[in-house]
């Protein structure tokens, strides 16, 4: 156990890119400061999911680990639409999910701005239009961003934000 803790000590870490980790916190630190300035230092986030196939929501599930941790930024994903400040919606727009995901951005208080998340609600996905399909989303709802991917990786997604946050 001795040798395997002297090895690693000489080796160091290996997995970590110095102009990334440069480039996220200055990116982290503009989202931090437009936070504050738009959102009085809280921005809460709807994420609904209107048929997906998960990816993008994996995705911003890493975006809680201590490595991005946007909750230090003052951004939270909330439970009820009716704390949230912007709807982040990913999934190709179904038939059944549709009135759910109006549902939703309707119970969200004015003002109030949805973000779409990956390449399904812009229907840039690979499913064609059939009557299950009710994609693209700007058809139902009033779209003020996209961060495409298919996933988008989570510093995709934290620079989609960030994008977000300079448009409005």
């Amino acid at each position: 156990m001795i040798k395997f803790w002297q090895k690693r000590a000489e080796l160091g870490i290996l997995t970590e890119d110095v102009a990334i980790e440069e480039e996220l916190k200055a990116i982290q630190k503009e989202i931090k400061e437009q936070v504050k300035k738009k959102f009085a230092g809280s921005l809460a986030i709807r994420m609904v999911d209107s048929g997906s196939c998960n990816a993008c929501e994996a995705e911003c599930n890493a975006l809680s680990n201590p490595y991005y941790d946007l909750e230090r930024l003052g951004i939270y994903f909330v439970a009820s639409p009716r704390h949230a400040d912007v709807m982040l919606l990913s999934g190709l727009m179904t038939f059944n999910m549709t009135p759910h995901a109006l549902e939703a951005y309707e119970q969200i208080p004015e003002p109030k701005w949805v973000i779409t998340l990956g390449d399904c609600p812009v229907m840039q996905a690979p499913f064609e239009q059939t009557f299950a399909i009710k994609a693209p989303a700007e058809n139902h709802l009033k779209v003020t961003h996209h961060i495409a991917g298919c996933p988008p990786t989570p510093i995709e997604i934290i620079k989609g934000l960030l994008e977000f946050l300079r448009k409005i």
